[in-house]
């Protein structure tokens, strides 16, 4: 696996001196999903970052689901996260669920009950929205904080028991409602939900919040440091209230680094999930969405993705990357891999006159210029061809260097052409082109008598295979490209901004055309670079045996360079 280190960072540095100083003896992180959604390529440097950071020390990494809300959850995205994480080219060393500690994380709320340090709150969620107070103003406490011990407990037991309904009770932490972080202002971390569980099915009634699950499920792991975007900066002192209160024997650490997000972009959960809901898109693995599984289908590779995450870095500032960014990384690992092969998208019919009718030839080509290792294949030629439509015009502008009346141009790895008529349908749109060839200049003869300036790339209409070719564009407007943050549950009091204002009406354009004969039983992940159209990816979802569909992953040139 390429660049198996992370470059130098702050996390790093903590580790080293962790371990020098004999504070931990190995090191212990994990991948935290919440089974709510699929993957984004913001989760690709989380999941880079505690996979390889760990392994860089020897240590080990698990992959747990924080399944602590089964309102959003599914068993799909369970299984959709497992594939991604393989996918990209890591090994957990265990599968975990917070579900699996259920029954630890109900004992440990007990003993906060015991110890004071938690109370049953009868407040509607809209009352204590109301109390919580504002970043100026200090909250207010419930009037049930003070109930008894006693009284806390057979509440919570009751609750537990399912002798209340969905929102009449929840369990929350007694800290300080004047306190300035306001996520230490009484936060719940009890909630009543009669739903089913993918993991638990019908034994519990009642869920513990992410925010008290999370640095549970930590401890009882021996995670040693636990690593999480900078949105949960300001939930710190309550993940180390938790750990302390609950008298939990492993004491985790938590360390933030900064957000991925890429320009033209959305990393809300819950606006990709939007998007699939209401069909703005193909489903979560469509090729415009920047989830995991949406990169694969579109052509992206792990090892770019791998790539583009490494150049990023891992610093304790949020940024927006450009987009040209991610793309230059999959041109560079594609380059020599991908076969250059040549396809017609908006085909237009040429007749060679002078050509022999019923005859045809073969030319040995180069599957990649810049691989010799790549060998060769054969591209049939004969007396009708398919060139793009863009390649033709009839009355061209100064400096258009392709086919036009009375110009010759090269067809690549073939012969010299000369336009010589148009054909036009009634409606006067131009329907084929006759011209003719000159048999001295075939490819790789060193005819020098004359140059041409322009070469244009073609299809053997005899046996060009028809294909589909999707091309996209990005999903998001670049001019309302925007940054986005991941939610916990709490912020999803949060208002939502509309976003779909910014969905890019012309993302995705479907043509019609030809391939080479060669490619005619191509399969899915198959990857080519098309003549001056760019790399292209053979699509998982439409492609059918002898009716290809691909996708394009990118174009060919970017003004893009590495610093």
């Amino acid at each position: 696996m390429e660049n198996p280190s992370t470059p130098s960072n702050f996390i790093k540095n903590v580790i080293t001196e962790d371990l020098k100083s004999g504070k931990v003896k190995e090191i212990v992180t994990r991948f935290p999903p919440e089974p709510n959604g699929y993957l984004h390529i913001g989760h690709a440097r989380a999941i880079w970052i505690n996979f390889t950071l760990a392994a860089e020390f020897g240590g080990k990494t698990n992959l747990r689901f924080d399944d602590t809300n089964p309102v959003k959850e599914d068993t799909e995205y369970v299984k959709s996260i497992q594939e991604d994480v393989k996918w990209l080219g890591f090994e957990w060393e265990e599968l975990r669920f917070a579900s699996d500690y259920f029954d630890e994380m109900y004992n440990r709320a007990v003993l906060l009950i015991k110890k004071g340090k938690a109370f049953i709150d009868d407040l509607s969620a809209d009352q204590i929205r109301e109390t919580r107070g504002t970043l100026k103003s200090p909250g207010s406490n419930s009037p049930y904080r003070d109930r008894s011990v006693e009284e806390n407990l057979e509440l919570f037991e009751g609750m537990r028991a399912g002798k209340f309904d969905d929102g009449a009770k929840v369990l929350r932490a007694k800290i300080d409602m004047s306190s300035p972080n306001i996520n230490l202002r009484d936060p719940i971390i009890y909630r009543i939900s009669h739903t089913y569980h993918h993991n638990t099915g019908d034994k519990w009634c009642i869920y513990p919040m992410y925010a008290f699950a999370h640095p549970l499920e930590d401890a009882i792991e021996g995670i040693t440091h636990s690593l999480c975007s900078l949105e949960f900066e300001d939930q710190r002192p309550f993940y180390d209230w938790v750990v302390a209160e609950c008298e939990m024997p492993n004491v985790p650490h938590q360390y933030e680094f900064g957000r991925l997000n890429v320009e033209q972009t959305l990393t809300s959960k819950r606006k990709l999930k939007l998007l699939v809901d209401e069909q703005h898109v193909d489903g979560w693995d469509d090729p415009r969405m920047p989830t995991i599984s949406g990169l694969r289908r579109l052509g992206y590779t792990p090892e770019a993705i791998r790539n583009f995450i490494y150049e990023t870095g891992i610093s304790k500032t949020q940024g927006v990357v450009d987009l040209q960014m991610l793309e230059h990384f999959i041109r560079e690992d594609l380059k020599l891999k991908a076969l250059r092969t040549m396809a017609v998208l908006n085909p237009l019919k040429v007749v060679i006159t002078n050509y022999p009718e019923g005859q045809n030839e073969w030319f040995d080509v180069e599957n990649n210029i810049e691989n010799p290792d790549m060998g060769n294949r054969q591209v049939p030629f004969s007396r009708e061809i398919y060139i793009e439509q863009d390649d033709f015009m009839e009355v061209p502008p100064n400096k258009y260097f392709r086919l036009f009346p009375g110009n010759e141009v090269r067809l690549k790895n073939a012969y010299f052409i000369k336009c010589n008529e148009v054909i036009k349908d009634e409606e006067g749109h131009v329907v084929e082109i006759h011209c003719t060839y000159d048999p001295e200049t075939k490819s790789g003869s060193g005819f020098t008598a004359r140059k041409v300036k322009g070469t244009i790339h073609w299809i053997d209409a005899s046996q060009a295979v028809p294909a589909e070719f999707r091309l996209y564009e990005p999903l998001i407007k670049a001019e309302e490209s925007e940054e986005e943050t991941e939610q916990t549950e709490e912020g999803e009091e949060k208002e939502e901004k509309t976003f779909l204002d910014q969905i890019n009406p012309n993302s995705l354009e479907i043509v019609q055309g030809f391939i080479e004969p060669g490619m005619r039983d191509v399969v899915s992940q198959d990857k080519f670079q098309f003549f001056r159209h760019g790399y292209f990816n053979v699509d998982s979802k439409y492609s059918t045996p002898g009716h290809p569909v691909f996708n394009r992953i990118v174009s060919l040139k970017s003004s893009f360079k590495i610093k």
